[in-house]
């Protein structure tokens, strides 16, 4: 579902739900934009109001349908806010604290979920999972707070990876690499053809470089060592933390110059034209590509860098959680379980792009080449990670951009960029 942000997606047009917003003209980014009549806060027994980050066109078309569909099922009445993914991230704190918040949210699982939950902002709803029973135990958890609650219903999951044109890698006649080196020997390849290799979209979206960081980090040191850095357990001026960037500068030459002034939105629009040869990035994008394109995209998995560690791959779970001071409990709690069904979940990969995967066991998913080669990636994966903000916390995020982009800048800067990160992050850390 993903919008990503960052996570983030953009969340995030996630997952189509996402964690961390989808393809589409910039503006999607600095307004809210309602697709219903409803207030934007709850209101009694009345309807149920759904503030949502998916605001790509077919995301946004998507959920119109399901709370459409809702509605006519005489259960409850729902009513759909969508907002721009940038503006939903960095309002979402004030929508939860206010005095007479919307009632349910599209978002992220994981860290991001659990720290609400632990200031008391999100309603119980352990009720609804008790009819969760086909649901894998890996979700529940994901979606349980520090107290043993469930605070949140996944809707789908999606993944990341290199992104590109098939009929580009055949017009260039290059193939998918496996190793490190053989993507960084593509990317001159690439380069030698006048095609900028990697696409990058950091104008108003910096989150997306922790894909980088997130990818790099579980290629070299581990997914154990990921949890544990974004957790506050390590330090990002660590010796293993400094050997991810050394990496990282290898590729740095291969990145589309533009991509630093524009955001992801702009560099999925480069992609599709043939102006950069692949960029990684969450299947989120798809959302605002054009239908007879999405034939045409495939992917590769982040390149294997040291066969000896396990293999994770980022793969965020989008869904809903619900506001503790909802005025409406009883009937967002209808929603949510409507949300967790089988019908919602295949109506919701139908309408939009369909490059998701429901997190219903009992739902579908597409049944495209895309999805299939992505459901194998995952499943073959030992560990799986969210995104940056999703396994640490919306509050660190910022850290990471400022890090990252600097690096991306000023690499010959690296000591004094992760001196400058590991103080930024113990303040976080410390609240």
């Amino acid at each position: 579902m993903s919008d990503f942000d960052p996570g983030r997606r953009r969340f995030l047009g996630h997952l189509g739900l996402a964690g961390l917003g989808a393809l589409g003209a910039s503006s999607f980014l600095s307004a809210c934009a309602s697709s219903a009549s409803g207030p934007t806060t709850g209101n009694g027994s009345g309807a149920v109001t759904i503030q949502s980050n998916l605001s790509s066109p077919q995301a946004k078309a998507a959920m119109e349908k399901l709370i459409a569909n809702f509605n006519a099922q005489g259960k409850g009445t729902a009513s759909l806010n969508t907002i721009a993914s940038e503006t939903f991230r960095t309002q979402l704190p004030t929508y939860l604290t206010s005095a007479n918040p919307p009632d349910l949210y599209t978002w992220y699982a994981g860290s991001v979920a659990n720290d609400y939950a632990s200031r008391n902002l999100l309603l119980d709803v352990s009720d609804v999972w008790k009819s969760l029973g086909d649901y894998p135990q890996s979700l529940r958890t994901l979606s349980t707070d520090a107290s043993g609650k469930q605070i949140f219903v996944p809707m789908n999951n999606y993944w990341w990876g290199f992104f590109y044109r098939k009929s580009n890698f055949a017009k260039w006649g290059v193939q998918e690499p496996k190793t490190w080196t053989e993507f960084l020997a593509l990317c001159e390849t690439l380069k030698g053809k006048g095609v900028p290799p990697i696409g990058i979209g950091l104008g108003d979206t910096p989150w997306v470089a922790s894909a980088w960081f997130d990818y790099l980090n579980i290629r070299i040191n581990g997914a154990p060592f990921h949890r544990e850095l974004l957790a506050g357990k390590q330090r990002f001026d660590d010796p293993k933390v400094k050997a991810v960037f050394t990496r990282w500068r290898e590729a740095l030459p291969y990145f589309d110059p533009k991509g630093k002034a524009y955001p992801f939105q702009e560099a999925t629009t480069a992609l599709l034209a043939g102006k950069t040869g692949m960029f990684l990035i969450g299947t989120f994008f798809a959302d605002a590509a054009p239908k007879d394109a999405l034939g045409d995209l495939d992917f590769f998995r982040f390149p294997i860098i040291d066969p000896a560690v396990p293999l994770a791959e980022e793969a965020p779970t989008d869904g809903f959680f619900a506001s503790a001071k909802t005025a409406n409990p009883t009937g967002t709690r209808a929603l949510l379980t409507y949300l967790s069904g089988v019908e919602a979940q295949e109506a919701y990969v139908k309408a939009s792009s369909g490059i998701v995967l429901p997190a219903n066991p009992k739902a579908k998913a597409s049944d495209s080449p895309l999805v299939v080669k992505g459901k194998a990636m995952l499943d073959e994966a030992k560990e799986l990670t969210q995104f940056f903000n999703r396994d640490s916390s919306d509050a660190l995020q910022p850290t990471a951009d400022t890090a990252l982009t600097k690096f991306i800048d000023k690499p010959d800067q690296i000591d004094a960029i992760l001196r400058e990160w590991q103080t930024s992050a113990e303040k976080v850390f410390k609240g």
